[in-house]
C-alpha cells in the first residue's frame, strides 16, 4: 500500500490516486495479444477514485458473494473509466470501471459482473495464468532457439530453404503459444460465468442481470465479432456465453427475483452521481432534463451545480436533497463539500459531522470533515481533527490527504514531531520513499526512544522498497 503512488485532487470527496494493477500477463510484449483482452490491464498505474458512497454499495453487493466464495474481503476500486469494464489483479483486487456502474440498469446486473470477477479470486486465476505463461514461455524459447539454429545454418550454407524453414519454426511457435494462452483463458472465462451463477443462486440471487449484461454485451460485439477467428479471442464469444447462461436460469428458481426497491434506489442514485462528477454538463442535462424530479436527477443536477462554481444554487439543491431524504449521509457529505472547496470551511463542519454520525464506519467521512476542522485554523477544534484523522488513517492508511491534514491538525497544536510523522507517512503513502525518510528522520529525532511514535518512524526509515 505504502508503495503505491498517488495524485491529488481538489474535490476532498472525489480523490484520484494512481495505483499499479499487478499486471498477470507478459504476453502483449511478447506475442501481439488483442489489447481487448481483459487479462492484461497496461503496465504502470491504474488511477483509481475514492468515493464513500461507492465503496459502501460495492461492498454491500459484493459481501454475500464473498460469503458463498468463500473469499476474504478484497479491495474493490473505482477507476474514472467510461468503458464497460472490471477485472482482478495478483494482488487480489477488483477494478470496477465508473462505465461498469453507470452502464448497469439495475443492482443484479452488476452484481453479476462482480460475482464473475470473484470467481476469477476464488479460483486464483491471476496465478494460474502467470504461471501458464511462464510455462508457455519457456515452450516457444526452446522452440525459438530451433528456429534460430536453423536460419543460422541457412545463412552459413547458403541454403534458403533451411532459412526459410527457420523463420517459419520462429513464426509457428509465436503463433501456438498465443493462441494456447488464449484457450486456456477463454476456459478460465467460461469456469468464472459458471461460477458467478453458483454464487448468485446459492445467495438467493436471480442471475438475470448477468443475462442481461451479456447480452448487451453480444449486441454490441455481434459486428466485430462476424467473422472472427474464435482461437484469437481471450474470451468465449458473447453468444455463447449467452446460450450456456440461458441454459442454466432456465433451470433456476430464482430467475424472477428483482431487487429490493431500497437497494435499486442506492444504485440508482450512484449512478446519478457518477454522471454529475465525470461527464460533461451538458451531457448530464441531457441525461437528467429538469423536467426529471426524480431524487437521482436532482443528486446528478446538484453535483454539475457544485461542479461549475456556482456554490449558492448548488447548496439550495443540496438543502432540497437533505430535505427530501434526511438520513442519506452522501448528501450531507456533498453540502460539506461544496461548502469547504469554496472556502467556508466553518460552515461546512456541521453537513460534515452529520454525514459521519449517520455513517460512522467510513474513514473518507471522517477524513472530510478532519479537513475542514483544520482549514479552520482553529486551534480549538485540532485536538479533534487529530483524534478523528487518526482513527480514519489507521483504518484506510491509503488516503494520503488525511495524512496531510493530520499533520497540520499537530502543528495547531504545536507537536511538531508529531506533525513531521504525520508527513512522513503521507510521503510514504505516495511512494515518495525519499522525502519520507527525510521527515521520519527528523521526526524521530525529537520523539523519545521506543515509543509508538518513534517506532513508525524507525519503519519508515528501515524501509527498504522492492526493486522494480
Amino acid at each position: 500500500m505504502g508503495q503505491e503512488p498517488v495524485t491529488s485532487s481538489t474535490k476532498p470527496g472525489w480523490k484520484v490516486r494512481l495505483r499499479p494493477t499487478g499486471l498477470a500477463l507478459l504476453v502483449a510484449a511478447t506475442m501481439a495479444v488483442p489489447p481487448t483482452a481483459t487479462w492484461a490491464q497496461g503496465g504502470g498505474s491504474t488511477p483509481i477514485v475514492r468515493d464513500a458512497e461507492a465503496e459502501a454499495l460495492l461492498h454491500d453487493y459484493i459481501r454475500p458473494i464473498l460469503n458463498a466464495a468463500g473469499v476474504s474481503r478484497p479491495d474493490i476500486l473505482l477507476v474514472p473509466n467510461p468503458a464497460f469494464n472490471a477485472y482482478v489483479t495478483g494482488r487480489g483486487n477488483i477494478f470496477v470501471n465508473v462505465g461498469a456502474i453507470v452502464d448497469t440498469e439495475t443492482p443484479n446486473e452488476l452484481i453479476g459482473v462482480l460475482a464473475h470477477e470473484i470467481a476469477h479470486i476464488a479460483h486464483n486465476d491471476v496465478a494460474q495464468m502467470t504461471q501458464q505463461i511462464e510455462d508457455t514461455k519457456v515452450a516457444m524459447l526452446l522452440a525459438g532457439l530451433v528456429g534460430v539454429g536453423a536460419v543460422a545454418a541457412g545463412a552459413a550454407t547458403g541454403v534458403d530453404g533451411v532459412s526459410q524453414a527457420g523463420g517459419g519454426i520462429l513464426t509457428g511457435a509465436i503463433g501456438i503459444g498465443q493462441r494456447s494462452i488464449l484457450r486456456y483463458q477463454r476456459d478460465k472465462e467460461a469456469a468464472a460465468d459458471r461460477a458467478a451463477y453458483q454464487y448468485l443462486s446459492g445467495t438467493g440471487q436471480s442471475a438475470a442481470g448477468m443475462l442481461a449484461t451479456l447480452k448487451r454485451l453480444a449486441d454490441q460485439n455481434l459486428l466485430t465479432s462476424q467473422g472472427a477467428n474464435p482461437y484469437l479471442l481471450s474470451h468465449p464469444l458473447p453468444r455463447e456465453r449467452v446460450i450456456e447462461l440461458e441454459s442454466m436460469l432456465a433451470q433456476s428458481q430464482y430467475t424472477g427475483r428483482a431487487d429490493t426497491a431500497e437497494l435499486q434506489a442506492r444504485h440508482d442514485l450512484l449512478r446519478a452521481k457518477l454522471v454529475g462528477f465525470t461527464w460533461p454538463a451538458q451531457n448530464v442535462q441531457r441525461r437528467y432534463p429538469l423536467g426529471d424530479n426524480s431524487l437521482a436527477a436532482r443528486y446528478a443536477r446538484a453535483i454539475v451545480a457544485y461542479r461549475t462554481g456556482k456554490p449558492g444554487p448548488a447548496v439550495e439543491q443540496i438543502d432540497a436533497l437533505i430535505a427530501s431524504a434526511p438520513n442519506n449521509p452522501y448528501f450531507h457529505e456533498l453540502k460539506g463539500q461544496a461548502l469547504l472547496e469554496t472556502g467556508n470551511p466553518q460552515a461546512a463542519i456541521a453537513p460534515l459531522r452529520k454525514a459521519v454520525s449517520l455513517s460512522p464506519n467510513s474513514n473518507l467521512l471522517k477524513v472530510i470533515l478532519g479537513q475542514a476542522l483544520v482549514a479552520t485554523d482553529d486551534r480549538a477544534v485540532a485536538a479533534e481533527a487529530v483524534k478523528l484523522l487518526s482513527v480514519a488513517m489507521q483504518g484506510d492508511p491509503d488516503v494520503t490527504t488525511g495524512y496531510r491534514a493530520l499533520a497540520r491538525a499537530y502543528a495547531l497544536l504545536d507537536d511538531i514531531a508529531m506533525a513531521q510523522l504525520a508527513t512522513a507517512q503521507g510521503y510514504f503513502a505516495e511512494g515518495n520513499f525519499k522525502e519520507a525518510r527525510m521527515q521520519a528522520e527528523r521526526a524521530q529525532a525529537k520523539l523519545k526512544t521506543g515509543s509508538p511514535a518513534w517506532l513508525r518512524a524507525d519503519d519508515i526509515l528501515n524501509y527498504k522498497p522492492p526493486k522494480s
